[in-house]
């Protein structure tokens, strides 16, 4: 039993070796990204066409990864400045579902077939599900 034991804690703290450099350098070009990608230079992004923003703010919020938290925050100043419900919503979604920045770490961890799917994935439902959330508000009266 202790045998095994010994070769599983081998086993892990090997696969965390390899991993660690990678979430180091995720770590470094999020704190890059939160520094030099302001607000302000997201907003300066959006033009007022549905389809352009939406898409816009998918990208954008697809390279800027972060919190929930701090998307909402993000997305009110946006709102503020007169950027469209699509584009807001498609970026809070993207902004906490895709990570750009993640996935050489992802295709390490998870396999280079599975990251693929499921940011692809991510990235569709963030344009569906942010075009259904704006039409259910307007249905409801609520913008």
């Amino acid at each position: 039993m202790k045998k095994r034991i010994k070769k599983s804690l081998k086993k892990a703290f090997i696969g965390l070796a390899k991993v660690t450099p990678m979430i180091l350098a995720v770590i470094g070009l999020v704190g890059l990204f939160k520094a030099y990608v302001t607000p302000q230079m997201l907003q300066s992004l959006f033009n007022g066409d549905l389809i352009h923003d939406e898409l816009i703010g998918v990208f954008a919020g697809a390279v800027s990864i972060g919190q929930p938290f701090l998307s909402y925050i993000i997305g009110g100043e946006l709102l503020k400045d007169g950027v469209s419900y699509y584009a807001v919503t498609a970026f809070i979604l993207s902004f906490v579902t895709l990570g750009v920045v993640q996935l050489p770490l992802q295709i390490e961890v998870f396999g280079k077939r599975f990251t693929i799917i499921v940011n692809v994935l991510s990235l569709i439902f963030s344009v569906i599900v942010s075009v259904a959330t704006v039409w259910t508000l307007k249905v409801w009266g609520l913008i």
